[in-house]
């Protein structure tokens, strides 16, 4: 149950990326610096939070056992995640972006059959392949309908070009996201905190973002003041804070493919939150009433996989008495 608070909570911070980024789009602003300024400004945030939480120097020792793992998986996380969203923030709505994203949940599970967990038999240890938990799955197709609802009716003012191109972007971050998070977990194998892990991705996933910041510069010139300033908020609401609380909620169950996928399945909250934002700090409409009844299903949707994580501890606990 904690993990599924940290996890809410995170969403809340994480919904600024979709408000912000589409003001940002709004004003005029490049993608280009939107994406790359946000992990430039995370540097120094992550240092002096790691500095205080378990030390930078077991971040470079780990980095330096396996510095391509690194550059591919923090490339697959961050780039390959944040990118197209900021794309899809220049042709969408931060609402439309937002539910699109929540396909990260499906993901998450349909991606558990490329990772293992160690299993102990007749006192061996061995690395079993995960199996796509059906329990955690159907609560999460009962959250991607409420989303459904919701897209339906605000794209009736969209145009299916529009829909396309803030669409596709999405689902490539959608996948990478998880794939990306759940592979560093899987090499660090529990030697870093949440802390540790995304300074590490970060400054590995950095010559990407320097490459984009440089032609950026050279097609766009030097970023206007208003996307510097929006993009630190981003920075530090969404890529310091949500990323580390979803992150540390993640390690708190990754060796649970259920709860796993409840944890992700916690971002969905990040919809409900870009409505709101929207409506408040963008002058969005009200949503109506197909909408409203999309975010009745998101909710009723998080808190059957908070009931499943719930009963998965207990029977967890349970198992561990028996056998004491």
């Amino acid at each position: 149950m904690k993990a599924i608070m940290v996890g809410i909570i995170a969403s809340i911070f994480f919904s600024s990326t979709f408000i912000i980024n589409r003001s940002i789009d709004l004003e005029g602003g490049s993608w280009y610096y939107s994406a790359s300024l946000r992990f430039f400004f995370m540097i120094p945030f992550l240092l002096l939070i790691v500095f205080f939480k378990g030390g930078i120097t077991p971040v470079i020792s780990e980095m330096k056992k396996n510095p391509n793992q690194w550059l591919l998986w923090s490339f697959i996380g961050f780039v390959l995640f944040y990118a197209p969203l900021t794309i899809a923030a220049a042709y969408g709505p931060g609402w439309l972006v937002a539910g699109t994203f929540q396909l990260t949940i499906i993901a998450g599970v349909l991606l558990s059959p490329l990772f293992f967990i160690s299993n102990e038999k007749n006192g061996w240890q061995k690395q079993v392949r995960q199996k796509i938990p059906i329990k955690a799955l159907w609560p999460s197709l009962f959250i991607l309908f409420g989303i459904f609802l919701i897209q339906m009716q605000q794209s009736e003012s969209i145009t299916w070009t529009i829909l396309l191109v803030s669409t596709l972007p999405v689902v490539i971050a959608a996948f990478a996201y998880p794939l990306g998070n759940r592979k560093m977990m899987e090499l660090c194998e529990g030697r870093l905190n949440s802390f540790q892990r995304v300074l590490g991705m970060t400054m590995a996933s950095l010559p990407w973002w320097l490459l984009l910041f440089l032609y950026g510069f050279s097609k766009e010139g030097a970023p206007p003041t208003h996307q510097i300033y929006q993009t630190f908020l981003v920075a530090l609401f969404a890529g310091v804070i949500a990323t580390v609380l979803f992150f540390y909620a993640t390690d708190l169950v990754r060796n649970q493919p259920e709860n796993l996928a409840a944890v992700e399945a916690t971002q969905s909250g990040a919809v409900f939150f870009a409505v709101l934002g929207e409506m408040v700090l963008l002058a969005a409409p009200i949503p109506g009433l197909s909408s409203l009844i999309g975010l009745g299903c998101i909710i009723v949707g998080m808190i059957v996989h908070s009931f499943i994580t719930s009963r998965n501890q207990k029977l967890m606990a349970q198992g561990r008495i028996l056998k004491s």
